[in-house]
């Protein structure tokens, strides 16, 4: 059963990554509440379940930083499910009380728990041979699985050494030296593909659940990928690197709302006519990929296809730097060509030109809005009645404070430094939301809700009215981020049930 992208419809939804799932095992994963959360989201009259990148994280634990485009978070696996396939025993599942009580996630412990009984059920299953579904599986995925799991093979073998300093021959991809690791590491390289088979399995079952109830599910693509990952070390052609393998510029964005000092992402910058050359073949099979997990895929800094902010090696900060050139149109119509549609939200958030509009505009692509920028100034493109149809609206995104945190925080400014609050105050009362002062994060999802915009999403944090120690993000910070995790039994009856009018109310029900 496929499901209809709600691209043209008027539909709303919320944003929650899976490891932000309750559970316990000390992060969320695609078990039993991960199909509980689909329910409530059905209840509740939404149609979308929006997520961040669902690869293996990075740096900080970031989903944005994955050492691989095309993999799935070994995290993200349920144990139960594997212990229902016969290849774990019950007792696997006991876990320790700083797991079972942890209300953030616990990305080490749990990925060392998790690790040690998925290495017992790989050696139960009785090897890839033993696996039924294993071989139409790996043939599906051969464009990447190899690459990801010999460089993952190697990393742990060399201490997790990135890749740009083992030997030469590996970091260069020398022929012999590949086969001869691929036959060294045979066994851990089966485990990786092992992996990658359970949440393939795993993932293909939520996603048949959620489409059961309407529910469709939407992903995110970041616009760069991890300098020490498996695509970059196995595709180094593509990029910006000297001969050793080194960055020679570095992706980042200039001083923005969110930094004075701009954002220094570090992350090494495509060799666009080197793409152009192969019919950008790698970025037609990233997108693939992607829209075989979702029905809808948010792109990630869609800025960065129409020019990428380059910044040189050894800058302190991304205040100095030059804006590249990038051809996004002949790879959009590229990519139009071979996948047909182009089910893709463009985050255009930023310093956004108007040749920027116009490459999303000339493809289709709706665009994205955000309630918390919407009163910074007296003519934003935020503003509710300056929403289009084809836009995607919401309260705030992942790198946003919560809307109660961000609200507290206008609230209790002093002299000029209120002016944004009374903007918002003013517009709620314009538009009969609310008087005065009387209103609160409900009163932003409804304002959301009334836009013309197709789309409205929300971050559950947003419609538990939660404060700023339930934030996702803070850019610019590299620890401390991607912990939140949802508390048991925090998504009520009632709550589904005053979401389902709200939505009914501003014509938004799933069908």
């Amino acid at each position: 059963m496929e499901i209809q992208v709600p691209l043209n419809r008027r539909r709303s939804g919320l944003l929650l990554h899976p490891t932000s799932l309750p559970g316990p095992f000390g992060v969320g994963d695609l078990g039993a509440p991960a199909f509980a959360f689909a329910d409530f989201l059905q209840r509740a009259g939404q149609a979308v379940w929006q997520m961040l990148p669902v690869g293996p994280t990075g740096g900080g634990n970031s989903p944005y930083d994955s050492p691989s485009t095309f993999a799935g978070a070994p995290l993200l696996i349920d144990l139960c499910n594997v212990v229902a396939r016969g290849w774990l025993p019950e007792s696997a599942l006991q876990v320790p009380a700083r797991l079972r009580g942890s209300s953030e996630v616990r990305y080490g412990a749990a990925a060392l728990f998790k690790d040690l009984r998925l290495r017992a059920a790989f050696r139960a299953s009785g090897g890839l041979a033993s696996v039924s579904g294993y071989e139409e599986f790996a043939e599906r995925n051969r464009d990447w699985l190899g690459d990801y799991a010999l460089y993952v093979s190697l990393r742990r073998e060399r201490n997790y050494r990135p890749w740009f300093e083992w030997e030469e021959p590996l970091r260069r991809r020398d022929t012999g030296a590949l086969k001869s690791a691929e036959v060294r590491l045979a066994s851990e390289i089966s485990y990786q593909c092992f992996l990658q088979f359970l949440f393939d399995g795993q993932w293909r079952a939520l996603r048949n659940y959620c489409q059961e109830r309407g529910v469709a599910l939407v992903g995110d693509v970041p616009m760069f990928v991890r300098y020490d990952g498996a695509d970059v070390w196995a595709n180094q052609h593509l990029f910006h690197l000297d001969e050793a393998g080194r960055r020679t510029a570095l992706a980042g964005v200039p001083p923005d709302y969110f930094s004075a000092d701009g954002q220094l992402w570090g992350n090494p910058v495509y060799r666009w006519e080197a793409l152009r050359a192969e019919g950008f073949g790698w970025w037609v099979r990233r997108i693939r990929s992607a829209l075989a997990r979702f029905d809808l895929v948010r792109l990630d800094h869609f800025i960065g296809l129409h020019r990428a902010w380059h910044v040189a090696p050894g800058a302190p900060n991304a205040r100095e730097g030059q804006f590249e050139y990038v051809p996004g149109g002949d790879l959009l119509a590229v990519m139009q060509s071979q996948l047909k549609d182009l089910p893709l939200i463009a985050e255009d958030l930023g310093t956004v030109t108007p040749e920027v509009h116009a490459l999303r505009d000339r493809f289709g692509l709706p665009g994205m809005r955000v309630l918390q920028f919407a009163f910074n100034e007296d003519h934003s493109d935020h503003q509710p009645h300056r929403h289009e149809p084809n836009t995607v609206v919401y309260t705030g995104t992942h790198d946003n404070d919560t809307v109660a945190g961000w609200l507290l925080d206008e609230r209790t400014r002093r002299g000029d430094g209120r002016w944004v609050y009374e903007r918002l105050a003013g517009y709620l009362q314009s538009a009969n939301l609310a008087q005065a002062d009387e209103f609160d994060h409900f009163t932003l999802i409804e304002l959301a809700l009334s836009s013309v915009a197709n789309i409205s999403v929300f971050p559950v944090q947003d419609l538990l009215g939660l404060g700023s120690n339930a934030r996702m993000n803070v850019p610019g910070e590299a620890f401390g981020n991607w912990r939140w995790r949802l508390p048991e039994g925090a998504l009520a009856l009632e709550l589904a049930e005053r979401m389902r009018s709200l939505t009914q109310a501003h014509g938004r029900e799933s069908s």
